[in-house]
C-alpha cells in the first residue's frame, strides 16, 4: 500500500504492449515508482496488458480504470491481473465510490478517485463511508490545449484537512510542473509517456525514459 509520507513517481503507458515492451524493462525498480496501465492503453489491450506489466514490472501498478460504474467487477478484474492499485471517476455516483473503495480495501489494493471535471472534491469525499487511499487533482488531456487551465492545487489542503490521503497532480506535468506539484503539497505525479510531436505534456517515447524517470525522482525528492 501506498504509503502517506512517501513522494511517488507514476509513469503512464497510453499506447502499446510494444512501448511497454521496449521501455518498462530499462526502467530502474524503485519503492518510489508506480507503473501506469493508461486507460487508452486498456481500451487497446485490456486485462492482458496489465497482466503483461505485472509479468515485467515487480513493484507497484496502476490500472486507470476511470469506472463510472460498475464498480465491484471492475477492482475484481483489476486486481486479478496483477494491479496493486485502480482509479474511479469522482464524477460517479456515491453508490459506485462507496462499492469500489470498499471492494478495493478488502483485495488490499489503493483506491484512486480521480477528480477529472470535478468542481469541489471536498464536496464528492463527504459522501464517502470511507476515504480512499489517493486523490487525483486531474488536468484532462483535452484541457491542456485551453489556455489559462492548470491543475487545482488549491484543494490540496481544503481535502487534507479533512481527509489524510494522498494528493496525486495529473495532467501536463512535465519537470516544472512536477516542482510546483511537490511545493503545494502533492506527494504523486503523474507523467505521461507521449508520442514524439503529440502536443501533451510528458516523457516523449523517443527519449530516454529511464534516464528521466530519475530526474523526476531527484525534481520531487
Amino acid at each position: 500500500m501506498l504509503r502517506l509520507n512517501t513522494r511517488y513517481l507514476q509513469l503512464a503507458f497510453n499506447d502499446t504492449l510494444t512501448s511497454v515492451h521496449r521501455i518498462l524493462p530499462t526502467i530502474t525498480p524503485s519503492e518510489r515508482i508506480l507503473i501506469e496501465a493508461g486507460t487508452p492503453f486498456i481500451k487497446r489491450e485490456g486485462m492482458r496488458g496489465i497482466r503483461e506489466i505485472r509479468r515485467l514490472w515487480h513493484g507497484k501498478i496502476v490500472a486507470d480504470l476511470k469506472t463510472t460504474d460498475g464498480a465491484v467487477g471492475e477492482v475484481q478484474m483489476a486486481a486479478e491481473a496483477g494491479a496493486t492499485a485502480a482509479t474511479v471517476m469522482g464524477s460517479a455516483p456515491a453508490e459506485t465510490l462507496n462499492f469500489f473503495v470498499q471492494e478495493c480495501g478488502r483485495l488490499k489494493i489503493d483506491a484512486m478517485i480521480d477528480m477529472l471535471g470535478v468542481a469541489d472534491p471536498l464536496h464528492t469525499l463527504r459522501h464517502l463511508q470511507t476515504p480512499p487511499r489517493v486523490v487525483i487533482l486531474h488536468l484532462g488531456r483535452d484541457e491542456e490545449s485551453t489556455r489559462g487551465k492548470v491543475i487545482q492545487y488549491r484543494h490540496v489542503k481544503r481535502v487534507r484537512s479533512k481527509y489524510d490521503v494522498i494528493i496525486a497532480a495529473a495532467g501536463g506535468v512535465d519537470l516544472k510542473e512536477a516542482r510546483s506539484a511537490i511545493f503545494n503539497g502533492a506527494n504523486l505525479v503523474v507523467v505521461n509517456i507521449v508520442h514524439p510531436g503529440a502536443p501533451w505534456q510528458g516523457i516523449r517515447l523517443d527519449e530516454d525514459v529511464a534516464h528521466i524517470a530519475q530526474q523526476f525522482l531527484q525534481t520531487i525528492e
